[in-house]
């Protein structure tokens, strides 16, 4: 009898712990996110493309929740360029797309282009997100470059300079 007693109380204590693990798990959530340091090397890699294509530029890193990782003006972008860069970004996360595909989006119809009146909403080319494994990371985003496509080519450069750091 003491030896189905106790056998009982252990399955209950399992089944108890089980029970609080199966909760802890559904009233909780873990994400990856970017380390400053790799959002900062990004951001220098479009920094150093624009530069190198004579472009003045701001680049903009955010992550996953729109906050902003990394801002880096170079020495003469145009005043609207930094938060230009940021609503980019911020952009592309919210729509978890490019943000040349998005102004494609309102060009043909797609997407409504009220959304683009919208605050901190910058349906212009220039952001990429970041994703690894499937999972949203972050955006980049630049402007201050003569056109999103230019703008965009380096936001490239910055997700390429990373790309082995995000293929986990």
């Amino acid at each position: 009898m003491r030896i189905v007693l106790r056998g009982l109380v252990c399955a209950l204590f399992c089944a108890a712990a089980v029970s609080t693990a199966a909760r802890a798990e559904e009233t909780t959530v873990t994400y990856k996110s970017l380390t400053p340091e790799v959002a900062l090397e990004a951001a220098r890699a479009a920094l150093q493309q624009c530069r190198a294509d004579g472009y003045q530029i701001s680049v903009a890193v955010v992550d996953r929740f729109g906050e902003t990782q990394v801002l880096l003006r170079d020495r003469y972008a145009g005043l609207p360029a930094n938060q230009t860069a940021v609503d980019k970004a911020w952009t592309s996360v919210g729509f978890r797309a490019d943000t040349s595909q998005l102004a494609a989006s309102v060009k043909d119809g797609t997407l409504d282009p009220r959304l683009a009146t919208r605050p901190r909403i910058a349906m212009l080319g220039g952001a990429l997100k970041i994703e690894a494994a499937g999972t949203l990371l972050g955006a980049i985003g630049v402007s201050g470059a003569p056109g999103g496509d230019k703008d965009e080519k380096c936001a490239r450069a910055g997700l390429d300079a990373i790309r082995d750091k995000l293929d986990f």
